[in-house]
């Protein structure tokens, strides 16, 4: 009767052990993926915004979405966490050559 108490409390034990540190690090894991992610996907939309204002197609402080779109520089994106398309009125900001996502949901 002992030797069972004894063999539940030491797999308790290890099961604790592992939740504890499997949980957060998988939390770790796979919000450093959807960060991954998302950077991808915006520097992806920027780099096509950059495309646009040198080549001077696009010359305003705000390059939308759906300028991008209708030029051809860029196919519908959409997020890739929640898979909805992006806001066609979501827009890329220019100040001094530095490029800004900026999401409008």
């Amino acid at each position: 009767m002992v030797m069972n108490t004894n063999k539940i409390i030491i797999m308790g034990s290890i099961i604790a052990i592992i939740l504890i540190i499997g949980i957060p690090t998988t939390y770790k894991v796979v919000k450093n993926h959807q960060s991954n992610l998302l950077r991808s996907v915006e520097a992806k939309i920027i780099n096509a915004a950059k495309k646009c204002y040198f080549e001077e197609k696009c010359t305003n402080d705000k390059i939308y979405l759906k300028e991008l779109y209708d030029l051809k520089y860029l196919d519908k994106m959409s997020n890739p966490i929640t898979k909805e398309f992006y806001n066609e009125d979501s827009f890329i900001e220019v100040k001094d050559n530095t490029f800004s996502f900026i999401s409008i949901k």
